[in-house]
């Protein structure tokens, strides 16, 4: 990466090269092949790029100032937002979600193209099945930006960096599972264990890919001992689970001109996190039944929203929740503090830190 390029633009950059090249070899797959390939490039347009920042910045904290292999590690940063885009793209279709970072979602951008050609059949049933083929097309994109990055370094750090790549796309596809089973098998579980299941959850769905497997991968990139690589984790994961109830607070709470989703979204959705386990816990026994009534009904009004919201912060569980962020951020900042990182890189990390746990979409 040449020094004067700004992180974020390079891997912006990065991606938009592999994108190119995806598109000259689809050329032979006709328009709807070009058309296929072009929602796959569009799923990959804005956000913040934070796995990829958290990946080069543990590479930098621990190969140095003056490291070798920046490009390639820039690559391997933007294979994560490859990656990240068909996490999105299968987690939009699950979620039935109607839009993404204020634009139309996969599915329903897909299900508009099918009517707007005026094609035959159930746009709707189009739109939904496109996408499935949409990320797992987004999942093949990222191996491959992956393994093209990987060529260039040394054999070991390279072997290392793709074992933890695939063990991060295990726990994400373990973790979606348990997300939509939670939603089917929360009922039949002791209301005890309902917050720790959420939090499992988010942990397996969210905080592992997120945060600490990129900060791995990073370290992985840069010959990082195990030593090494634990302190990240250390780092990661904690912070991980502080970026995902963050995530949990904006999904009932955020303001849908930043957040780019309705208001509320989480609540339609149905999400058992653990926000609604602590809620849920401490309602009064004559308001839990309309509580679960609500709780999925893709239909609820306003007025029904509000409801919720209020059960949730009159509680206690919003406060609940705001306190387990800041001990989570406290614990990562612990692990960050006694990491032997360089010292530009881990004020570095600490300022993602900081914006992962404070943003407001």
């Amino acid at each position: 990466m040449p020094p004067s390029l700004p992180l974020v633009e390079a891997i912006s950059q990065r991606v938009d090269r592999f994108t190119a090249q995806r598109r000259e070899e689809a050329a032979e797959l006709g328009p709807e092949g070009l058309t296929f390939v072009d929602h796959a490039a569009a799923s990959l347009q804005g956000g913040k790029r934070l796995r990829a920042r958290f990946c080069w910045w543990a590479w930098r904290g621990v190969a140095g100032q003056n490291a070798a292999d920046a490009d390639a590690v820039v690559g391997a940063a933007a294979a994560l937002e490859v990656f990240q885009a068909a996490a999105l793209v299968h987690d939009d279709l699950i979620d039935n979600s109607d839009t993404r970072r204020g634009r139309p979602s996969a599915h329903r951008a897909l299900e508009a193209g099918h009517r707007g050609a005026g094609w035959t059949g159930d746009a709707e049933a189009y739109g939904r099945a496109g996408s499935v083929l949409l990320g797992d097309l987004l999942v093949a994109w990222s191996d491959d930006l992956l393994e093209e990055s990987l060529a260039t370094l040394r054999p070991a750090a390279a072997a290392r960096a793709r074992a933890e790549y695939a063990r991060m796309r295990r726990d994400v596809t373990a973790g979606q599972f348990l997300d939509i089973a939670e939603e089917s098998a929360w009922s039949t579980a002791p209301d005890d264990t309902l917050a720790d299941r959420a939090l499992r959850v988010a942990s397996y769905k969210s905080a592992r890919y997120s945060v600490q497997q990129p900060l791995v991968i990073g370290g992985a990139l840069a010959g990082g001992n195990e030593a090494t690589l634990a302190a990240l984790r250390a780092f990661g994961h904690p912070l991980g689970m502080a970026f995902q109830l963050r995530d949990d607070v904006l999904g009932v709470f955020g303001d849908e001109a930043e957040t780019g989703k309705p208001a509320g979204d989480d609540l339609r959705e149905g999400k058992r996190t653990a926000l609604v386990a602590y809620a849920r816990a401490a309602l009064a026994p004559d308001e839990r039944p309309r509580f679960d009534e609500l709780l999925g009904d893709s239909a609820m009004t306003d007025a029904d929203i509000a409801w919720l919201r209020e059960r949730i912060t009159s509680t206690g569980a919003l406060d609940r929740v705001e306190r387990l962020i800041v001990d989570y951020a406290a614990e990562a900042d612990a692990a960050l503090n006694a990491a032997r990182l360089d010292a530009e890189a881990a004020a570095e990390l600490r300022s993602l830190a900081r914006a992962a746990v404070q943003r407001r979409a």
